[in-house]
C-alpha cells in the first residue's frame, strides 16, 4: 500500500461543485494534476466530458484559465497559446491539453502528431476511458477488445484491438511519455511533477474510470482502475527520448478476466463460449508486456 502522505493536496486549485457522474476519474485526475501545475496554469479543453465537467463559461471549476477548442484542435490551439506567452516572456506559464481518448486517438490523432513532431513545449495529457463517453459511448480506437458500446452493442463487441497510442507518441522522438493510474497516485504525482520539468512535447496517458460507459458502481472505480495494473492490462511505465522504465511489477498474477468481470461493458464474455475470447485478450494482454520488458532491457540508462 503506498504511503498516502506523499501525495496530500497542499493546496486546492479546484473548486467545488464539479459537474462530473459519481466516481468519475476526470475530477480526481484534476484535481491531483493542478495542484501540481498551479494556477498560472492555462489549460486547453477540447470537446470532451471535461469540456463539460470544468463549467460553461463564465463558470470554471479550475483556478487556472480554460481555453475550450474543437474536437480537432487541441494540439493547435495550445500551440498559438504557448507561442504568444513566450513572445510576451512569459516562458514558465505550462500549457497543458486535458483531452479524452476521442480528441487524442482519433479526431484530434492529426493535430497530435504534429504538435509532438514540431516538439512543442506543451503537456498533453488524456484520460483514456476507451470511448466517447460525453456523447453516448461510442466505440475509439481506445475502446477494449471484446467491449460494448453503443455503437457495437449487444453481440457484436469490438472486434479489433486498442490502438497502441504509447508505441506511436513514442516514435516521435518525445522527451516524455508515460502512463498513469489513479490507484496509484504516488506514481501518477511523480509523473506530473516530471513532465511539468521536462521541456518540450510530452505526453500522459491516464487510465479513466468512467462508470457510466465501464457499467461499474462509483465506489468501484479505484478498484477497477487498481485491477488494470495488477494484471498488467495497463501497465505502469515511462519512455524518456525512446527508454522504457516500466514502473511498477505486479507482485502477484492477476488473470485478466479478474478485471473485466466487474465491467458490465464485459458481461457478455461470462457467458458460454466466450471463453476463446478471454483467452485471446489474456494473451495479447502477456505479449504487451512481454515487448515492454524487451523494450526495457535494451534502454540504455538515462542519466537523471
Amino acid at each position: 500500500m503506498e504511503p498516502s502522505n506523499k501525495f496530500l493536496i497542499q493546496e486546492e486549485e479546484v473548486y467545488s461543485g464539479a459537474l462530473s457522474c459519481r466516481g468519475c476519474g476526470w475530477a480526481l485526475l484534476v484535481r491531483h494534476l493542478s495542484s501540481i501545475l498551479g494556477k498560472e496554469t492555462v489549460y486547453v479543453v477540447p470537446a470532451s466530458c471535461f469540456s463539460i465537467i470544468a463549467g460553461p463559461y463564465p463558470m470554471n471549476e479550475l483556478r487556472g484559465t480554460i481555453v475550450h477548442t474543437i474536437f480537432a484542435a487541441a494540439p493547435a490551439t495550445a500551440t498559438g497559446i504557448r507561442t504568444a506567452l513566450d513572445r510576451q516572456g512569459k516562458k514558465d506559464v505550462i500549457v497543458a491539453v486535458l483531452a479524452g481518448d476521442g480528441g487524442t486517438f482519433d479526431i484530434g490523432f492529426q493535430s497530435l502528431s504534429g504538435a509532438a513532431t514540431r516538439g512543442e513545449n506543451i503537456l498533453y495529457v488524456c484520460n483514456n476511458n476507451g470511448a466517447y463517453m460525453n456523447t453516448g459511448i461510442q466505440t475509439s480506437t481506445a475502446t477494449p477488445y471484446g467491449a460494448v458500446t453503443t455503437t457495437n452493442p449487444n453481440s457484436n463487441i469490438k472486434k479489433t484491438w486498442p490502438k497502441d497510442l504509447m508505441g506511436i507518441i513514442a516514435a516521435h522522438n518525445i522527451p516524455y511519455a508515460a502512463t498513469a493510474s489513479l490507484a496509484f497516485m504516488e506514481d501518477l504525482r511523480m509523473k506530473v511533477k516530471k513532465a511539468k520539468e521536462t521541456e518540450g512535447f510530452r505526453l500522459l496517458m491516464i487510465d479513466g474510470p468512467c462508470p457510466p460507459g465501464h457499467k461499474t458502481e462509483p465506489d468501484k472505480s479505484i478498484y477497477v482502475a487498481r485491477q488494470a495494473v495488477e494484471s498488467k492490462l495497463f501497465p505502469l511505465y515511462e519512455v524518456e527520448h525512446h527508454n522504457y522504465r516500466i514502473n511498477y511489477f505486479p507482485s502477484e498474477y492477476v488473470p485478466v478476466k479478474e478485471c473485466l468481470r466487474v465491467q458490465g461493458r464485459f458481461k457478455h464474455l461470462f457467458k458460454d463460449d466466450s471463453e476463446e475470447i478471454l483467452n485471446d485478450i489474456q494473451q495479447h494482454t502477456n505479449d504487451y508486456w512481454d515487448r515492454l520488458r524487451l523494450l526495457e532491457s535494451h534502454s540504455f540508462q538515462v542519466k537523471n
